[in-house]
């Protein structure tokens, strides 16, 4: 089935209907200012995450536990859109919702690289599955078998067949180099967004331009933070700053990569490619405890790009992709809540890092 008003008429008032239930001004501000862990988890049960929150209001839950419950349902409305897309573009909301496949199996290759695992250690594994965003049998990666193997080239092997073997084949020679997983995990990165990038060009029309524009940005924010943080912290060649990085985007191309890898000034770079964001200079000025910073205020771009696509025509595959991106940017605000409220962060400490004002107490 192609796209337009035909293939996309239920996905549109499906996509709508879930957008309109993300948390809203208020109820962020109601999360934000909670007292406590528990006041927050109260006030959960109050939001369109309260059926899940009730189904386990008979035990007291952990930050760990709760945060479990939310990936839980991200997950599962991910899968329900997915499905519900017609033709070709379900294949880019698939390699999206790829994202987290790769992000896991980062997790099992970090948890090997530090002696994470050995064969019979239940409670090794139950350490790095918690840490997993919840897949189920849709994953394509034995995370437990990777895990028991001990040793990262044995559990590459067991990838064959997955979309990730031959990526982390190639990369294994500078791995066994460096004895670095930094390779490896940058190889999976360019890897995913290359696909996502192809898959949003083979679609046509309206759909092409809107998968283009929404990923655009996701893409953009991450390549100048991958390009900055080589600077900062990793001081790559310039050679291999371009190497790492991505030659494509909607505002960050690769002149732009290749004059921060040239040594430009920071600042200027990026007051260039975003002058919507404030104090882009402060923030650069000590990058260390700035890029921080920084990368909240490219998701709140991102945020408002991907809020657009809700405006005008509403038959195209922009509104699914949005809603996504906009629900785990909602996931990842409350993640931030619940982690400084369970720990006792004040609120000037946790504010900053937020995507929302909304949720912040003022």
């Amino acid at each position: 089935m192609s796209g337009g008003v035909s293939g996309y008429g239920a996905v549109s008032a499906r996509v709508r209907v879930k957008y309109s239930n993300l948390l809203g001004e208020g109820e962020l501000h109601t999360l934000g200012e909670a007292e406590d862990f528990a006041a927050l988890v109260d006030a959960l049960k109050r939001t369109h995450y309260g059926p899940e929150m009730e189904a386990h209001r008979e035990r007291e839950l952990s930050a760990a536990e709760v945060i479990r419950i939310l990936r839980l349902r991200q997950a599962s409305e991910a899968r329900s859109i997915i499905q519900a897309n017609p033709g070709t573009s379900r294949r880019v909301l698939i390699q999206l919702f790829r994202r987290h496949e790769v992000n896991n199996l980062k997790a099992v290759l970090r948890a090997i690289a530090t002696g994470g695992g050995a064969k019979g250690d239940g409670a090794a594994w139950e350490r790095v599955r918690a840490l997993l965003f919840p897949l189920g049998t849709q994953t394509q990666i034995p995370a437990e078998a990777m895990l028991e193997t001990g040793a990262i080239p044995a559990a590459v092997e067991l990838l064959r067949g997955t979309p990730y073997y031959e990526t982390l084949t190639f990369a294994l020679k500078r791995y066994s180099a460096e004895q670095s997983l930094f390779p490896l995990e940058v190889a999976l990165d360019l890897d995913h967004w290359r696909k996502l990038w192809a898959e949003a060009h083979k679609l046509a029309g309206q759909d092409q331009a809107q998968a283009v524009r929404v990923i655009g940005a996701l893409v953009d924010a991450s390549n100048l933070m991958w390009a900055i943080r080589y600077r900062v912290y990793k001081h790559l060649s310039e050679e291999e700053m371009i190497n790492y990085t991505l030659p494509f985007g909607q505002r960050v191309h690769d002149e732009h990569i290749r004059a921060i890898a040239a040594g430009a000034d920071l600042g200027s770079v990026v007051e260039r490619l975003y002058p919507e964001v404030d104090e882009v200079g402060a923030l650069l000025s000590e990058p260390r405890s700035g890029l921080p910073r920084l990368e909240i205020e490219l998701k709140r771009v991102l945020a408002r790009r991907c809020m657009a696509a809700f405006l005008g025509d509403p038959f195209h595959i922009g509104l699914p992709l949005a809603f996504i991106i906009l629900h785990d940017l909602e996931i990842q605000d409350l993640i931030v809540l619940l982690e400084a409220k369970s720990t006792h962060v004040k609120a000037e400490e946790f504010r900053p890092y937020l995507l929302s004002a909304a949720a912040a107490p003022a």
